[in-house]
């Protein structure tokens, strides 16, 4: 497929109405795209038809009448040039098994969700590669980076990466998405990115823990500095470059999910700081928080490579093996002692 093309002219299908993917929607049709987004709810599905609103998910946000939401997965994505995924991780097998019937074999797909598989520990991307198998390898890509949906469905300026192993493709995605207020810069690195994306989760989980234990600003700052070193460690191993993740879709994604109350990983990790369950922190929520399913597939990458993780195992152990949360914070601080650099790339 030529790369050069009408731009104004590309059929887009948005598989997914969660917040990020109703915010992305929004985001291409305020550009004046007409496309498809694909509701697994009908709820949501005729909130969005009647009332130009996902209440469930992004309330008090009006969407352009140019995005027409749909229950039927065909419809989203059958003939469409360019097809978004924005669905919850541990759903992306599925979906992407049903997408393969119906989907153009020269489409661009991108992935906007961000986890690692728990049975494979396959990034987004190389599910749609193995479920997709026709599709060319260069026409799947990645958009990350720091990025809260609300945000952006406010029009807040925002920037963030596309990443495809073709530059042509990576520079498609970036013209299809960038406007005033959404600024795509191009990497070839879709499994830095993607690495980025899901730890940045789990790392939330124990900023927020600091929080909610009212610990103070230093041991937040240490955290995030220690956790980019962990980043680089599992990235550098699966063959990311540490460039990227010192880039919007490691650090700075980091910094944002961290730090924002915006950010449903780091409210989970808040919650828990100040001595609620998981199971009743769940229970309660109706959108997904990533990093807790990412947490289980993170632990167990780290064993199998033998990839050194003391911060992401004690989040494993606060949400898995019901270790308190003073407990992990005495363990991490009285580990041996260490060159700081040691072991920052690589195991």
């Amino acid at each position: 497929m030529s790369w050069i093309i009408d731009i104004a002219k590309t059929r887009i299908g948005v598989v997914g109405a969660g917040a990020w993917g109703t915010a992305l929607a929004k985001l291409l049709a305020d550009k004046g795209f007409v496309l498809d987004l694909w509701a697994f709810e009908q709820e949501v599905k005729e909130q969005i038809e009647t009332q130009q609103e996902n209440k469930v998910f992004l309330p008090h946000i009006k969407l352009p009448k140019n995005i027409i939401p749909t229950n039927d997965l065909e419809t989203a994505v059958k003939n469409k040039d360019l097809v978004l995924v924005v669905v919850p991780s541990h759903c992306m097998r599925d979906v992407a098994g049903q997408m393969k019937n119906f989907i153009n074999p020269e489409a661009v797909v991108v992935t906007a969700s961000k986890g690692i598989e728990n049975q494979t520990h396959l990034t987004m991307t190389q599910i749609l590669e193995e479920k997709i198998d026709f599709l060319p390898k260069e026409n799947i890509a990645v958009l990350s980076g720091p990025s809260f949906a609300k945000e952006v469905a406010n029009r807040v300026p925002t920037v963030v990466a596309a990443a495809s192993i073709n530059r042509d493709v990576g520079q498609f995605v970036q013209e299809i998405f960038s406007c005033p207020t959404f600024r795509v810069y191009v990497n070839d690195d879709p499994i830095g990115t993607q690495i980025g994306g899901a730890m940045k989760n789990v790392l939330a989980i124990a900023a927020g823990i600091c929080d909610g234990m009212k610990m103070g600003l230093n041991p937040r700052a240490a955290l995030i500095t220690r956790g980019l070193a962990e980043m680089n460690r599992l990235g550098t191993r699966l063959g990311a470059d540490p460039l990227t993740l010192s880039g919007l879709a490691g650090v700075g994604d980091l910094l944002l999910t961290c730090t924002g109350d915006l950010s449903r990983n780091y409210t989970v990790g808040k919650q828990i700081g100040e001595g609620k369950k998981l199971d009743e922190i769940i229970s309660e929520m109706r959108m997904v928080a990533e990093g807790v399913k990412t947490t289980r597939s993170v632990y167990n990458l780290s064993k199998k490579l033998g990839v050194d993780l003391p911060i992401c195992n004690e989040v494993y152990a606060v949400l898995f093996e019901d270790l308190s949360v003073k407990e992990t914070v005495e363990r991490l601080m009285n580990r041996s002692l260490k060159h700081e650099l040691d072991g920052v790339l690589g195991s």
